[in-house]
Order: structure tokens, then sequence, then C-alpha cells
């Protein structure tokens, strides 16, 4: 019967090549487009470099064929994202990025194979090897841990996908159970810290992927903000068309005497209206202030004919 660990790992390599293929969509768009844009290229450096010296572990280690074929295909497609990102960064970029690939994945791997197999024998060599491989995985499952405060703080999920989340636990869960059944402690305790730590992350993913982020909320808030004084401009506009009404139906009606100028009434209402309305409303005060006037000069004048009228019968 097969040894369970042999399963386990095959279980261990199948996820975590999808979780090394995650950022093909990133660098078919990079291509696509000709561009790096935002894209950081410092994770795909230290992650080749972690792969690689996993691989170089596995082939010091007995028994570690799994660790091999896992990280090895995770070094190629390291590789590859690498390559892309120097071929499509802008000047500047490519020549920063250069000079961390030559002293990172060129002059510091090299560095530990050759100190590892010309000054370090039997198990220290393993120790020394596995140690720097376990704080680079600590690394890189730490990483995320940024994109848990902006979830945090934003109170969304918007930057931090389910799925590479899902992938980052299974892929701690997977790998720790298979550091038990080998007994090796290097793999075993930082996956046992990315298993946590992605374990955190379904956590806020769960408490927060209903949540709107606080940019839209504030949003909201202004839209309401709009539509109330939407609202409160069309009821002035109804009030001021009522009072417009009202006004007509007063003008058509007969009024003894002239309303006074400057009355207090006369003032707010003046406050009141748009200056459009104002205007309206003075036209059409004068018009009736004339109207009137007219109607007491011809008063003024039939009386001051009548009287003259009975003066001259009385003489008669």
């Amino acid at each position: 019967m097969a040894d369970p660990s042999f399963f386990i790992g095959i279980v261990g390599n199948i996820i975590s090549i999808l979780v090394f293929a995650s950022p093909i969509a990133t660098f078919r768009r990079i291509v696509r487009s000709k561009s790096t844009e935002d894209f950081r290229w410092l994770p795909y450096v230290t992650t080749l470099l972690s792969t690689s010296l996993w691989t170089f572990y596995g082939l010091l280690k007995p028994g570690g064929l799994l660790i091999v074929t896992v990280n090895g295909a995770g070094a190629a497609l390291e590789a590859i994202y690498v390559t892309l990102y120097l071929a499509y960064a802008p000047r500047e970029t490519k020549a920063k990025m250069a000079k961390a690939v030559l002293a990172v994945n060129v002059g510091a791997l090299a560095a530990v194979v050759v100190v590892a197999l010309v000054a370090l024998h039997g198990g220290v060599r393993l120790f020394v090897v596995g140690v720097l491989c376990a704080a680079l995985t600590i690394g890189m499952y730490a990483a995320p841990m940024a994109a848990m405060r902006t979830v945090v703080k934003t109170r969304s999920v918007e930057y931090m996908p389910f799925s590479l989340s899902f992938f980052l636990f299974l892929n701690g869960g997977v790998w720790s159970v298979y550091s038990l059944l080998v007994k090796d402690y290097f793999i075993g305790i930082p996956n046992a810290i990315g298993f946590a730590l992605g374990t955190a992350q379904l956590a806020l993913y769960m408490a927060y992927r209903r949540k709107k982020p606080a940019a839209a909320r504030k949003g909201e808030e202004d839209d309401d903000e709009e539509a109330q004084g939407v609202a409160r401009l069309m009821g002035q506009v109804e009030m001021a068309s009522q009072r417009r009404v009202q006004l007509h139906k007063g003008l058509s009606l007969p009024k003894p005497t002239a309303p006074r100028h400057g009355g207090l009434d006369h003032i707010i209402k003046s406050f009141s209206t748009t200056p459009v309305e104002l205007h309206s409303i003075l036209h059409q005060h004068h018009h009736h202030h004339h109207r009137f006037d007219s109607v007491a000069d011809d008063d003024e004048e039939a009386a001051g004919h009548d009287a003259a009228s009975y003066g001259s019968r009385s003489k008669r």
C-alpha cells in the first residue's frame, strides 16, 4: 500500500501549481496592453527565489521528489513572469528590476548553493537551507496581510479576491498535513502559519463580503443630500406657483382701495420669491395700481361732472 503522504503530496502539488498559475491573467493583460501598468514586480522576484531554494532543498532531502516537482514547476512559471515583466516594464523600472534579479535570483541563489555544497555537510547543510526556505515562505504568506488591512479599512473585499485566499488556505492546510506525515518542520511551520492567515482572510471575506465600500456609502449619502435639496427646491417652486395663482385670483376681484406700498407683507414676499417671480409680481403689482388709479381718476372726474351739472341746473 502506498504511503498516505504521497497522496497528500500529490494534492499539495496540484493546489500549489494552481496558486503559482494565478498571475497568468495578469500577465495576459500586460502582454495585451504592452505595459506593466501599476503591477508590482517584487513579489515575482522573491517567489522565484523561494521556489528555486525549495527545489534545491528537495534535491538535498531524501524522498523529496514531491517538493522538487511542485517548486520546480513554480520556479519555471515565476521565471516566465519575471521575463515578461522585464520585457514590458518602463526603462527606469526595467533597470532597477534587472539589478534586483541579478542580485537575488542569480547572486544570492548561487551563493547559497555554493556555500551549502562546499562549506556545509550532512544534516547542517539541510538545516541551513531549510531555515532559509521556511523564512522566505513565511514572508510570502505574510504579504497578504496588507490586503487584510485594506479590507478592514475600506470595509470591502474588492482588493482581496476570494479564490486566492481560498487556495492559500488549502495550500497551507495540505502542506501542514504533509509535513506531519513526513516529520519535516521546515515545511510544517511556514505552512501552518499560512493556514492560519488563510483562515483569517476567509473570515474577513465572510464578514465584509456584503458590506459596501466607504466611498460607495459616502456617494449614497451625497446622493441623498442632493435629493433632499432638489425636493426642497421643488417645494419652494410649488409654493411660489401657488402664491402666483392666488395673486391672479386676487387681481380679478374688485378691491376698494389700493394696497399699501412697502408693507411688511410685501417685503416678506419679496424675500421669498425668485428674481424672475419678483419681477413678474412687481409688474402685475404696478399694473394693478395703475388700474386702481385710473378708476379713482374716473370717479373723481365723474363726480366733478355731476357737480357741474347740478350747479348748472340750480342756476336754471
